[in-house]
């Protein structure tokens, strides 16, 4: 018998809404590296070394992107 994962225990990956549709002002690290094609450690690089494109700013020690920056410098409406 195969032990099958209850409740909290399973891992769904969802796609993050596309920036056009985006309401938040901010985005955790995973939704940005996704949106700009980057690694999510090499966004934390870049918030540690202060020299990314897109500077984020700090929330009880989690880093959060803001929208506005990312569709900038994506070029979306």
């Amino acid at each position: 018998m195969i032990n099958q994962p209850k409740g909290s225990d399973m891992v769904t990956k969802t796609t993050p809404p596309s920036l056009r549709e985006e309401t938040r002002s901010h985005i955790p690290t995973h939704e940005a590296a996704y949106h700009m094609g980057r690694a999510q450690q090499t966004l934390r690089q870049w918030a540690m070394n202060e020299n990314g494109p897109v500077r984020p700013i700090r929330v009880h020690r989690r880093l959060a992107w803001p929208v506005v920056e990312i569709k900038q410098l994506l070029g979306v409406a």
